[in-house]
């Protein structure tokens, strides 16, 4: 009898160290709100013209006045806006080209970068919630849904912190469909590509001595 016991014990200490390890796993690959974790780009790493060798010239430290490539289009960064969700975080910066569309470009840090540019869509008229959505002759599938507080600089319409609201469509293996509010304002439209790693050539604005 002893030994049984012994065994059980045994053995139901081994299970409890079974399921703390994929508690704590789980804890570490989930989105904040029991979302799953975004898709990342197949490439990894830091972007483009070895950002990774210059902490100020990766895409997650681009600041207003910078200058990025993305795919042959010269774009100047106008402002910076930075997200946290939870424990969970990314960075959208506002990308000027001269020929009145607003474009973004959201920056994800995980286990890979993940690099979304954005172009706006002012005269879409659908609005967030269904499981998919048509737009452009695409059909988008809903993917996530959150509230982030954020903290904007340079020339942007919003207030320098506030919240924002979000509802995130997936097409595909690359293109993406984003709805966003920012404080009580209605919904921002946008439709978005996935980057690579070779898509996007980073150079910094000249240090001020």
């Amino acid at each position: 009898m002893d030994a049984l016991v012994t065994y059980l014990v045994a053995a139901l200490a081994v299970l409890v160290v079974v399921v703390l390890l994929l508690v704590a796993r789980a804890r570490r690959t989930a989105r904040p709100g029991g979302l799953p974790p975004p898709r990342r780009s197949a490439g990894g790493g830091a972007a483009g013209g070895g950002a990774a060798e210059s902490p100020r010239s990766g895409p997650l430290r681009l600041t207003p006045g910078d200058r990025v490539r993305i795919r042959g289009r010269e774009y100047a960064v106008s402002a910076t806006i930075r997200l946290v969700e939870g424990d969970w975080s990314w960075v959208q910066h506002l990308l000027d080209d001269d020929s009145g569309t607003h474009h973004r470009l959201s920056v994800e840090d995980g286990p890979e970068l993940e690099l979304v540019l954005w172009t706006a869509e002012p005269g879409a008229t659908v609005t967030p919630g269904a499981p998919t959505i048509e737009l452009g002759g695409r059909r988008y599938t809903w993917a996530e849904t959150g509230q982030a507080r954020y903290t904007a600089t340079g020339e942007t319409d919003l207030p320098s912190t506030g919240t924002m609201r979000y509802h995130d469509y997936q097409s595909g293996g690359a293109a993406r469909l984003s709805f966003e509010a920012y404080g009580e304002e209605g919904w921002r439209v946008a439709r978005g590509a996935l980057l690579g790693p070779a898509d996007l050539t980073i150079h910094p604005a000249p240090e001020v001595r």
